[in-house]
């Protein structure tokens, strides 16, 4: 087997992680790759062969105790060579002492099980042009970039096991997208965005405190874009947004399942009815 370097990636490398889990039919949000880099600029590696890029993985940090691990990835014409160990290994020293995270295909999930990993549910990709849902009566649904951003990113810690500030900032800031909240009485009852893909729109994180309040969300994230497909990520442990994603219409059209090598981190899972991203967390 000829040697393969492994190294941080470059921002230019960045645009080619999304090219192939476009490749991988991940679809992706156009933009994401921007927001990801601002996640752990250090924490996305390559594996090099003659300076040419044939294995990836993402292993974010977050905080001191969490990590994510996402984009693992070898050309598939080099599959089965011992490429993918290398980088999987570069990935997990990297968040070392960790409770470590991903959303693992179905193929790869017994390796996963073997490195330590412990299946807690499914994210399944719900997917279509969405029915028109009615916006509850009591609610409003305002621009999410007019909420001063400490609020934001405490509603978003809510959801999540670790703050991420920087990554957030960048997720509801890029132009290609909308981020939207639901306030009820002045506080937050709910916060989606959507963003461009190469397939069906991306919606995710989509949170909110019922069903409806789901269903408002997504109605006016859609809005804008009559017609288009669009899909979430949706835990199947929790049953309402199920439910919601059915209600609305829509699709499975892929799955993944959420592993941890660690405790299951106390999130407020009830109100998560899309997740943010498959290779983030």
């Amino acid at each position: 087997m000829e040697e393969m370097t492994i190294g941080v990636a470059t921002a230019q490398e960045m645009r080619s992680l999304r090219e192939w889990a476009d490749r991988e039919g991940w679809n992706p949000g156009e933009t994401d790759g921007q927001a990801f880099f601002a996640a752990d600029p250090h924490g996305f590696f390559m594996g090099r062969l003659n300076g040419e890029a044939i294995a990836s993985i993402s292993a974010v940090r977050y905080e001191a105790d969490f990590g994510f691990i996402g984009f693992y990835i070898v050309s598939p014409e080099l599959r089965g060579q011992g490429y993918g160990i290398q980088v999987w290994k570069a990935g997990m020293a990297h968040l070392e002492g960790r409770n470590i995270a991903l959303d693992g295909v179905v193929d790869q999930q017994a390796n996963y099980r073997r490195s330590g990993f412990r299946r807690v549910w499914n994210h399944v990709r719900y997917e279509g042009v969405p029915y028109a849902a009615e916006q509850v009566g009591d609610v409003t649904v305002v621009d999410a970039r007019t909420i001063p951003f400490d609020h934001l990113a405490a509603y978003d810690r809510r959801f999540f096991p670790a703050a991420r500030d920087a990554f957030l900032a960048s997720w509801v800031s890029l132009p290609d997208r909308t981020a939207l909240a639901v306030l009820r009485d002045g506080e937050l009852q709910g916060f989606g965005v959507v963003r461009p893909a190469a397939g069906a729109w991306r919606i995710g994180p989509l949170y909110a405190a019922s069903e409806n309040v789901a269903l408002s969300l997504v109605s006016a994230l859609a809005a804008g874009k009559p017609g288009l497909p669009i899909a979430i990520d949706v835990p199947d442990i929790n049953k309402p947004s199920v439910a919601m994603a059915e209600r609305l219409g829509l699709r499975p059209s892929f799955e993944a399942a959420r592993m941890y090598t660690g405790p299951v981190p106390d999130v407020d899972l009830k109100g998560i009815y899309a997740t943010t991203s498959l290779e983030l967390g």
